[in-house]
């Protein structure tokens, strides 16, 4: 496989990249672990993972950087399988969680309070859903690997990822509740006119919010992928 290296982010030496990507990978783990995250801190954090998995790839290129590492690269090959396991996991859940949004919006419209409030519900047991689904996923792949610092690279990174993922879900669950939340309130005995364009402008936003995290994911998705093939172009060798 051709690799040609960014010689713009590059830096002098490979041991110097390889401490910026750590240092990117600290900096987006203590990110996302921030008690003020938000969905679009999350959506920030999809996108700069994607971009640190690129550099990560351009390492793999880089002569001897993966040399006699065989059975380190056949273990970080299956547990990145996981990974995009829980990818598609995601996916599937942002699917549900928007269709359960546009009824939600649609039974707003009509003043069905108690069909607000059953709908308010699914998206609530759709989130428990995705965590209980997403942890056993996870559960397959929390080991470490031992092997050259590339290869631990992608351990990090995919720690980096699956924390990154379950925030998203946690942040996911708490954007609707039930009326004792003082955030919403989509079931009070009083929709009046002014109150119902409002909730239908914040499920609105968070349908938006939810297509955003889609195109993340499936941008992780797709580096995950191309890093699969370069580590399997490693093996080849």
């Amino acid at each position: 496989m051709a690799c040609h290296l960014r010689s713009a982010s590059v830096p002098s030496s490979p041991r110097s990249y390889k401490t910026s990507i750590e240092e990117q990978l600290q900096s987006l783990k203590a990110a996302v672990c921030a008690p003020s995250v938000t969905m679009e801190s999350m959506v920030d954090g999809l996108t700069k993972l994607s971009s640190i998995y690129s550099c990560i790839d351009e390492l793999i290129c880089l002569p001897s950087s993966m040399r006699q590492q065989r059975k380190a690269v056949e273990e970080e090959l299956e547990r990145s399988t996981l990974l995009l396991d829980l990818c598609n996991a995601m996916q599937e859940n942002f699917t549900e969680l928007k269709a359960t949004i546009m009824e939600t919006q649609l039974v707003l419209k009509r003043g069905d309070d108690a069909g607000v409030q059953a709908k308010v519900q699914s998206y609530t047991r759709l989130t428990k859903k995705a965590k209980k689904q997403f942890k056993k996923i996870n559960s397959k792949a929390a080991s470490d690997i031992e092997g050259c610092r590339v290869v631990k690279l992608f351990s990090e990174a995919r720690e980096v990822a699956v924390l990154l993922l379950e925030s998203t879900l946690d942040v996911l669950s708490k954007q609707i509740a039930l009326p004792s939340s003082s955030k919403w309130s989509l079931v009070s005995k009083a929709l009046q006119k002014k109150r119902v364009v409002c909730e239908e402008e914040q499920l609105q936003a968070l349908e938006l919010d939810i297509v955003d995290l889609e195109s993340g994911v499936e941008t992780l998705f797709r580096r995950l992928i191309q890093n699969r093939v370069s580590l399997l172009n490693t093996l080849s060798l």
